[in-house]
């Protein structure tokens, strides 16, 4: 296959079997974004780690990668997955891509997918849906709006071509993503005193509790499976899957950076806050050896990211459409506030919220926030 523009050759489309395969396919982004300045380089390491078979994820879910090279260089890539626990739960004979990342050249793009496509029509897959990077849990969507700033921790960044070069391979929208930017310094609103004042009475707020990490981490797990439980797409967390990531989680945080709220005893909301880490990262060019980590540790220790994150958090389904539902999700979110000025945040993101989700869109803007950023998850069918 011949590749226009300033790159030449043909792109011989190889899969992902071994170590320097998987390296190479890890290091596909540094020829795409060279010229990218909001680009963030990712670690190295916690890329192949993420990608290795002991990964709790890999129990319920099969990929393969792809990588595509052009005079022996790898300038793109693509994988494709089948998640057992989405079957089991939607029986829609639905895979998904993810990890896309190509040159702005057609034929190279629709290369990609065509061997992506192949593979899950071979698996009897009906429907193919992305990106995700793996399922759901993880990093999903491609950005179509808000280009101009960096990716906070653990969200996608794109080149403005992608969309275009997607939706020309036959995908179209399936649901939009957004991430809303508001001050860590943000001022309650009276209807949130009122709103305090009344959930005093039967709520008490606590941080995770650094003695009993396990099944505090088992408490949140349980709680965001079924607050999530009917949005769009939703795949349950696994137990093992949840308390790696956890534990992984609580390297980089405080305990206070956890918040669960309890009512009557019952643990009924969480929230969870990451420091963006994208912050500190930025210049390492993805490596942690031979100076990058000392650079790393001391700009956490010493230098604290001024942005943050908020990933997850949740309200217990048969809370959503009470009077206590907003006040439990406006509760956990004030709860961060104390922590997050104490270590110097200035502004936190939210993301990511799906678009039909105005419940939660409306509590953002009740503190002030603002959208930022639009990600796209396409669609299309293998038949």
């Amino acid at each position: 296959m011949a590749i226009n523009g300033a790159t030449r050759g043909a792109m011989t489309i190889l899969p992902v079997t071994d170590a320097r395969s998987r390296d190479d396919f890890v290091r596909v982004p540094w020829s795409i974004y060279a010229q990218d300045r909001n680009w963030v380089p990712p670690l190295l390491l916690e890329r192949k780690e993420a990608l290795a078979a002991k990964q709790p994820i890999f129990k319920h879910l099969e990929w393969q990668g792809w990588v595509g090279y052009v005079d022996g260089k790898p300038i793109a890539r693509i994988s494709a997955q089948i998640d057992q626990l989405h079957l089991q739960r939607y029986n829609d004979d639905a895979g998904f891509f993810g990890f896309i990342e190509c040159i702005d050249d057609h034929e190279a793009f629709a290369a990609l997918f065509t061997t992506a496509e192949d593979w899950l029509r071979e698996r009897g897959m009906k429907e193919v849906r992305g990106p995700l990077n793996f399922n759901i849990n993880q990093e999903v969507g491609l950005l179509v709006d808000g280009f101009d700033s960096p990716p906070f921790f653990m969200m996608t960044h794109a080149p403005q071509y992608y969309g275009s070069q997607i939706e020309r391979c036959g995908f179209s929208k399936a649901v939009d993503l957004f991430a809303f930017l508001i001050s860590a310094d943000f001022q309650p609103p009276p209807v949130m005193a009122a709103l305090f004042k009344r959930l005093k009475r039967t709520v008490t707020i606590r941080p995770l509790n650094p003695k009993q990490v396990d099944a505090d981490l088992e408490t949140v797990r349980d709680i965001f499976n079924d607050a999530w439980a009917d949005n769009w797409g939703f795949v349950p967390f696994e137990k093992d899957e949840f308390r790696t990531i956890g534990h992984e989680m609580l390297m980089l945080i405080p305990p206070d950076f956890i918040q669960i709220a309890e009512m009557h005893g019952e643990p009924v909301a969480f929230i969870v806050l990451l420091p963006n880490v994208n912050e500190a990262i930025a210049d390492l060019d993805g490596k942690l050896f031979p100076g990058g980590w000392l650079k790393l540790l001391k700009r956490l220790k010493f230098g604290y990211p001024k942005t943050a994150r908020i990933p997850l958090m949740g309200v217990r389904r048969h809370l959503h459409n009470t009077r206590f539902g907003p006040g439990l999700a406006l509760s956990v979110v004030e709860a961060l506030r104390e922590p997050g000025l104490r270590k110097g945040f200035e502004e936190v993101e939210m993301s990511w919220i799906l678009e039909d989700n105005e419940g939660m869109k409306n509590i953002i803007e009740t503190l002030g926030g603002k959208q930022s950023k639009r990600y796209r998850i396409y669609r299309k069918s293998l038949y």
